[in-house]
């Protein structure tokens, strides 16, 4: 087994893998270092990654991106709408308020899940890896971004269990980023911790996350996070631009023409990097809408000058990250710029002006977060060896629970786990209740939220169970917020205390040593005297309650059965469709191949009637295939070239074994010459019986090939050079039977010798 990493970006996914020599982002079929994060439909299979981005533009409206900004998220959400409406794939909302995906597939139309568009995902880059790897992939870490929601981490889950995949982890983003920055890291002062700033400016969102080093151990202060604040943006900032002069100059809209909006959106993002290295940047495409090449150029004065309310917000998540990790801007010794859209000059200067010191570009700011989880995956798994390093994470959300409806006090507050909590984390309640009850986490504080997230988390109930005595009655609940950053019950226990008197039954004493029948456990305590001197005993009664949770947008376990056994089936038909274009491309390979040579290579091996007939069913074959067979399965394939071969294979077996025929001459006469060199030690009989046998063999070698000669080309040999081949084989044995023959008797007669003497 290996152990890998999976950054799934908001546009690219790249996957890092741990070997022996240290971690290695693996490259995809197009030898790239990273994989588009598309899923196409076309109409008889899926494109997936690189053949998604080669598919997309020739089925725009079945080609699903940025699918991370939709998973574990409700359709009615005004930021999910914004979203939607700048996607062209077609959406409408599920039963259980999330998205539904449409998309037309074998004629018909299917609707899928984020979180089974997400699957697909993931069994893409699964297969990719152990493809790479030749090794077979379980365990995992998945990259997240720190904002995401209890639901969104457990629709991440269900992806990846859907996919075959078994997540050890799901990892925040900068805190992989800071592992693979940290554990490498050798000068960090001993005079005490050094804090780094990550900042992680990717597609379609921002991140920042301060972070306390030492020697041997990382600490996650804080994060903080502008969930619509990235690389994209920016984007469109120049697709808005271009599209109102395009406009103006060329009077074509742009917004009403989706190819043309695809293909503006991907020129607008390479003038953006352009402009990262130039000071200016020209604009070209060729045929855009309504057969009109366009032409444009920008400046990055003039870039920059139209998006300042989008550098200027950069500066908040900074701000809150700060004051949340409790120091001030001269308390953080570097800072490290990573992410997809970090690239622009203008954002660093940003951000040196907040910190007041240049951001560095130490780490790899498209591979860190594949590399971080990586490392993660292997000091979590025993099949890997890590020297120590304490990786201490925390949740940037207040999370309280409330007990059938009643928020928990805890403390001053109704705060469980507060806002830096590390992960994971465990509270146990001690509730007095006698029977069946909810809890029920929820987010304490919505400004920490992204916008439109509910504050509802889950609900757990507790129970059924019957107290016998609800006034001695108490239930400890542990509550626990794990690695994954998901909050669970992962237990509850009935404690109830008994008081009995001393003049119990020999039954009633044994029941409560024993345990119950119904299994639940009896511990004894020490017997105390009442004022009238009778003995009391007291005893404690431990029951364990079931626990069940109920997660609205969440995937039970038989629909998780069912996506499953769907994404098999899908993956079968696009095997199918892979395998049928094997064939066909061999049959079409075969039918330019065989032209040529017919009449080049293989001429003189053909008669008239042969070539003509061979000729004719060549070019049916490519009629067929331009016609009728454009779109056929692979049996008609399979079958339209075993007729074309069953036709050209006896030309292609007499030129084949023409050449063949004269190696098979050329080792019969060698091997003829060695063993008649090799007689010269023996005795005259033996001599004369090999001999024999060579020059028979000569003999009907010469003939045969004499016969052979006068033959011509086009017709079937008659000496084929298996027959030569066949002739040596029996040439040796024979020769070989009679030395051995001879050795024999020659060990007969020593031993005889030596038993007479």
């Amino acid at each position: 087994m290996s152990v890998v990493g999976f950054d799934i970006g908001n546009e690219k996914c790249v996957i890092a893998a741990v070997k022996q020599r240290g971690v290695d982002v693996l490259l995809n079929d197009e030898s790239k270092r990273e994989t588009p994060a598309l899923v196409c439909f076309g109409e008889k299979q899926r494109f997936l990654g690189s053949a998604a981005a080669a598919s997309a533009m020739m089925h725009p409206k079945t080609t699903v991106s940025q699918v991370k900004r939709l998973i574990g998220r409700k359709f009615q959400d005004p930021d999910v709408q914004n979203e939607l409406r700048m996607l062209p794939f077609e959406t409408s909302e599920g039963q259980d308020g999330g998205i539904l995906i449409h998309l037309k597939y074998l004629g018909e139309t299917h609707r899928f899940t984020p979180v089974q568009i997400m699957a697909m995902l993931f069994a893409h880059l699964k297969y990719m890896t152990e493809t790479n790897l030749g090794l077979p992939v379980l365990d995992c870490v998945i990259g997240i971004p720190s904002y995401f929601t209890d639901l969104q981490r457990r629709a991440y889950l269900d992806a990846a269990k859907i996919a075959g995949l078994k997540p050890l982890r799901l990892m925040h983003d900068c805190t992989a980023t800071a592992l693979g920055y940290g554990i490498y890291k050798t000068d960090f002062s001993n005079a005490g911790p050094t804090n780094v700033a990550f900042v992680d400016i990717g597609h379609c969102d921002t991140q920042v996350s301060i972070v306390s080093f030492e020697a041997g151990q990382m600490r996650i202060l804080s994060h903080a996070f502008d969930n619509s604040l990235g690389g994209r943006d920016f984007d469109e900032i120049l697709f808005g631009y271009f599209a109102a002069c395009f406009k103006e100059q060329y009077n074509i809209d742009v917004y009403s023409n989706v190819r043309a909006s695809i293909r503006l959106r991907a020129a607008c993002e390479k003038l953006k990097k352009v402009l990262s290295a130039n000071a200016e940047a020209p604009l070209n495409i060729e045929c855009l809408m309504d057969e009109k090449d366009v032409k444009g150029f920008i400046k990055r004065e003039e870039f920059e000058k139209l998006a300042p309310g989008l550098l200027e917000r950069i500066n908040i998540p900074c701000t809150k990250a700060i004051t949340d990790a409790g120091l001030t801007v001269g308390k953080v010794h570097a800072v490290e710029l990573v992410g997809s859209g970090s690239r622009i000059p203008a954002i660093t200067r940003q951000l040196a002006s907040f910190f007041r010191r240049e951001p560095s570009r130490t780490i790899n700011a498209s591979e860190c977060v594949a590399r971080g989880c990586a490392l993660q995956c292997a000091m979590l798994s025993p099949i890997f060896r890590v020297r120590d390093y304490e990786v201490q994470d925390c949740i940037p959300f207040s999370i309280g629970f409330s007990l059938d409806k009643t928020p928990i006090l805890q403390g001053s507050n109704y705060v469980l786990f507060p806002r830096g909590q590390p992960i994971p984390s465990a509270i146990v309640l001690q509730l007095q209740r006698s029977s069946l009850f909810h809890l029920e986490p929820f987010y304490a504080n919505p400004n920490e939220l992204p916008s439109g997230v509910p504050s509802e988390i889950s609900c757990f109930t507790i129970g059924p169970f019957q107290a016998s005595n609800s006034e001695r009655a108490r239930v400890k609940v542990k509550v626990q917020l794990n690695l994954h950053g998901i909050v669970t019950v992962e237990s509850a226990m009935l404690i109830e205390e008994h008081v009995d008197d001393s003049e119990l039954s020999t039954k009633e004493a044994r029941h409560v040593t024993n345990g119950s029948e119904d299994g639940t456990y009896m511990q004894s305590k020490p017997s105390n005297a009442s004022a009238d001197g009778k003995t009391n005993d007291k005893t404690m009664r431990r029951l364990e309650i079931p626990v069940s949770e109920n997660i609205n947008g969440t995937m039970t376990g038989v629909e998780l059965m069912e996506a499953q056994d769907k994404e098999l089936k899908l993956a079968q038909q696009d095997r199918t469709m892979e395998q049928t274009k094997e064939k066909k491309n061999a049959l079409e390979s075969y039918v330019y191949e065989m032209r040529n040579k017919l009449f080049n290579t293989y001429r003189g091996f053909a008669s008239d009637e042969e070539r003509d007939g061979i000729s004719k069913s060549l070019q049916e074959t490519e009629e067929w295939l331009y016609d009728d067979g454009e779109d056929e399965t692979e049996g008609a394939y399979t079958s339209k070239l075993e007729a074309l071969k069953k036709l050209v294979d006896p030309v292609e077996n007499r030129f084949k074994d023409e050449e063949a025929r004269t190696q098979a001459s050329t080792d019969l006469f060698k091997c003829i010459a060695d063993i008649r060199m090799s007689t010269k030690s023996l005795p005259n009989e033996d001599r004369e019986s090999i001999l024999n046998e060579c020059n028979k063999a000569e003999q009907w070698l010469t003939e045969k090939t004499k016969q052979q000669d006068s033959l011509p080309k086009n017709i079937d040999p008659l000496l084929w050079s298996s027959e030569i081949k066949k002739m040596t084989e029996d040439l040796n044995m024979k020769c070989m039977h009679i030395m051995s023959r001879k050795a024999s008797h020659r060990n007969l007669d020593n031993k005889g010798r030596d038993q007479q003497g």
